[in-house]
């Protein structure tokens, strides 16, 4: 048990620039911080409720209500684990026991998980769900960027893709159809992506709807998001999918996912490391665990209008490790 502790949460409002996919679009990013204190040093988490899993910002920020009793009682992060279930709310408290530790300590949080010291990498950037033309435009004006996420899932999505691969034809795009594609077109759809050079596709069917990956050709390796959320999630995987994409909201936080992909990597599986749409608070604990990761899609700062003070610094297509200020 750890010394008692104070905790504070806001509901955070950000706008977004532009974000479409297959379930609908977005105009702005709602986030639940929570803050925690011993009175000397603060920590922050931050997370995105999610309502593709049930919950809402409601529901989130009475889950973490629910703790406070247990944080004052003097709860650690290893308790935590034991006392929530993997989703947005512990993933919040979570990081921010993360920050507050390395507060405590004045060690970087990479330290303390006993990591290298993290650098920076290149992470995709999203071409949101469209018409064929308007992706073309978006995706000619990022076709300087090294990697692009190209949002699926609608009719009409070979035409989606060979468009943008001619308006980018020097960038690696993978392709997120969001459950959008269904038995009688994944094959079709699959096969406009290999003609467009797609090196990943994530989660082209239906979360319980997946099975015939494991029977069909795979072209192109799949990446499983909306099938898998923790450590518990995947041995069903074997055999319909050859990566995983690992976001801390589903997860749990990032004690959950650095678990996560150790698991996910003794059995076999390709690393991709994601995120909702959020601030680069939400983002600087997903460093740590993208230093594995074969693939890195933590560009949410960059879809909203504006980010917080002291947010990650992206520099091209490259994003740079946190600064204290920030997280960790």
């Amino acid at each position: 048990m750890s010394p008692p502790l104070t905790l504070a949460l806001a509901v955070e409002r950000w706008p977004i620039a532009g974000f479409a996919i297959s379930r609908g679009s977005k105009t702005e990013a709602l986030t639940v911080v929570a803050e925690l204190s011993d009175g000397v040093a603060r920590g922050r988490g931050e997370c995105v409720p999610y309502a593709r899993y049930g919950e809402s910002v409601d529901s989130v920020r009475a889950q973490i209500e629910a703790m406070r009793s247990q944080l004052g009682a003097g709860i650690d992060r290893r308790g935590l684990q034991r006392a929530m279930p993997p989703g947005a709310a512990r993933n919040a408290l979570d990081c921010a026991f993360w920050d507050l530790e390395a507060k405590r300590a004045k060690r970087p949080a990479h330290e303390l998980a006993e990591l290298p010291a993290p650098r920076a990498l290149p992470t995709a950037y999203t071409i949101s769900l469209a018409a064929p033309d308007a992706m073309a435009r978006a995706a000619k004006e990022a076709a300087g960027r090294s990697l692009l996420k190209i949002k699926l899932g609608a009719e009409g999505d070979s035409a989606r893709i060979a468009a943008v691969r001619a308006a980018a034809p020097q960038a690696t795009l993978i392709v997120d159809a969001n459950e959008g594609w269904n038995e009688a077109n994944v094959a079709a759809n699959a096969a406009a992506c290999a003609e467009a050079g797609v090196v990943l596709i994530e989660q082209p069917l239906p979360e319980g709807g997946d099975q015939i990956l494991a029977h069909m050709q795979r072209p192109i390796p799949v990446c499983a998001d909306e099938s898998v959320h923790d450590r518990s999630s995947l041995s069903a995987l074997t055999g319909r999918y050859d990566a995983v994409n690992v976001k801390l909201d589903k997860a749990g936080g990032l004690t959950e996912a650095l678990a996560m992909v150790a698991e996910a990597r003794r059995q076999g599986f390709t690393i991709m490391v994601g995120c909702m749409v959020a601030t680069s608070l939400a983002m600087a604990p997903a460093i740590l665990i993208a230093q594995q990761a074969r693939f890195v899609d933590l560009d949410g700062p960059l879809l909203l209008s504006r980010d917080r003070p002291n947010g990650l610094r992206y520099v091209d297509s490259m994003v740079f490790p946190p600064s204290p200020s920030l997280w960790g």
